[in-house]
């Protein structure tokens, strides 16, 4: 796993041992940024279920203001990743259970403008994730959602809060859906 693009280029991420986390891969990131564009300069990320955090470093190698990332048996991988990629000055790492580090930044008022949502599949954490996200303001109006859940997770939620921009398929396996957060009236 490495960083594709941007100010911290080439640079190699430190992955768990074992099949604990599933990083994005390569092919997969790459075709998520393309897509992004620069949508993801001078914005604040939040990275939940961040793993390795190759989303959030990414975005910000790529011009992303800041990134708070969120996991509970990964932080110590994500700040040495940080650390590595000389971005540490940019990110957060909170660790410990996504939906309590979520709670806490709303209630810091906290909000941000890209959320990368990438759990474990088939547990229901993403459409947990969007019902949260939903009722709160840490996703702010206009910003982007992007949801990366198994292949065969090709559910949508009935939430008027997210517009759906886009989604596609990866291999049998991966499934990347991408929403903008919509003003409700």
């Amino acid at each position: 796993m490495r960083i594709i693009t941007g100010k911290a280029k080439g640079c190699q991420l430190k992955t768990p041992k074992g099949m604990s986390t599933r990083p994005t891969s390569d092919r997969v990131k790459e075709s998520l940024f393309s897509i992004l564009g620069n949508e993801v300069e001078d914005v604040n990320v939040l990275d939940v279920f961040a793993g390795t955090g190759g989303l959030g470093l990414e975005a910000l190698s790529r011009g992303a203001k800041s990134a708070v990332f969120v996991d509970k048996s990964t932080a110590d991988i994500i700040k040495d990743n940080l650390r590595h990629c000389h971005l540490e000055e940019q990110g957060e790492v909170m660790k410990g259970d996504v939906f309590t580090a979520m709670q806490r930044l709303a209630g810091q008022g906290r909000s941000f403008e890209l959320v990368f949502c990438d759990p474990p599949y088939h547990l229901g954490l993403w459409q947990r994730t969007m019902t949260y996200l939903a009722k709160s303001s840490l996703l702010s109006t206009g910003g982007l959602l992007v949801v990366e859940c198994g292949g065969d997770e090709n559910e949508v939620l009935d939430l008027p809060q997210f517009k759906l921009l886009r989604n596609q398929k990866y291999g049998h396996t991966t499934q990347i859906n991408i929403y903008e957060m919509v003003a409700i009236e």
